[in-house]
């Protein structure tokens, strides 16, 4: 059973940081394009970054420059360093695993920046 657990979200302030991890099982994650959406109420769901198999990323022209994404093959995880967090940001962030014809998602994980 594939799952993609993922963890980090919260609340933080306007120009704050947070680290957004995912956590693969069931998968060789190394294998995939790995990579974080998020979907803000009302708006669709949209690419934030992603990094392939190769080492290939991608970013959203949003977050270029604030957001990382980062993968640990070792620990068959995915990351997703965000700086510099605008009330924009606020979403609920996904973790997505794709090899076609597989496509993986996590449930979520809120993040929240306010004053």
């Amino acid at each position: 059973q594939v799952q993609l657990v993922e963890s980090g979200g919260g609340l933080v302030q306007p120009g704050g940081s947070l680290t957004l991890s995912c956590a693969a099982s069931g998968i060789r994650s190394w294998f995939y394009a790995m990579g974080w959406y998020r979907q803000a109420p009302g708006k669709q769901r949209e690419l934030v970054a992603q990094r392939t198999s190769a080492g290939t990323t991608n970013y959203a022209d949003s977050v270029k420059g604030r957001f990382t994404i980062s993968r640990d093959s070792t620990k068959n995880a995915v990351y997703l360093q965000m700086n510099s967090l605008k009330p924009e940001d606020t979403a609920v962030y996904l973790c997505n695993a794709q090899l076609p014809p597989h496509d993986y998602w996590g449930q979520g994980t809120q993040v929240t920046v306010s004053s």
